[in-house]
């Protein structure tokens, strides 16, 4: 997220630097107080293959990586005109948002409805970065 930040203030596309910040620190905030409130614990069916020691759910793996990938995918969307550059961002995004979720299962540290989760709230949370940038974006008249 720093890379593609730093590379966006390169550009220029302040805005859309200062969205995927704010949406990624705002959006791990949010999955960290649900992970105290629910404080489910991990799944014990099998020996973890890593070493894990917060709760369960929702998946904060799964959830943070639609959050960056997903957003940072959505907002460069709004930014880039090449249809094909839009098609392969997203394309890209959505393969390493289901190889993280997909992982935290296979080493069986998560329940897949963790994973569920966190990909449901991390999509969402992109989404609405997505909806609000542009309206601000349209507001200002651009990026600035």
């Amino acid at each position: 997220m720093v890379v593609a930040a730093g590379l966006l203030i390169v550009q220029r596309l302040w805005l859309t630097a200062a969205a995927m910040v704010a949406a990624s620190v705002t959006g791990n905030i949010v999955v960290e107080l649900v992970k105290l409130q629910v404080a489910r614990p991990r799944p014990d069916i099998v020996a973890h293959l890593v070493t894990v020691t917060h709760m369960s759910f929702p998946s904060g793996h799964s959830a943070n990586s639609a959050i960056v990938y997903l957003t940072l995918a959505g907002l460069a969307s709004q930014v880039t005109r090449d249809r094909a550059i839009r098609a392969y961002l997203l394309v890209v995004a959505i393969l390493l948002v289901g190889a993280i979720g997909c992982s935290r299962v296979y080493l069986g540290v998560h329940w897949p409805s963790d994973v569920l989760a966190g990909w449901s709230f991390g999509t969402l949370w992109a989404l609405a970065w997505w909806l609000a940038t542009a309206r601000v974006r349209d507001s200002i008249g651009g990026e600035r």
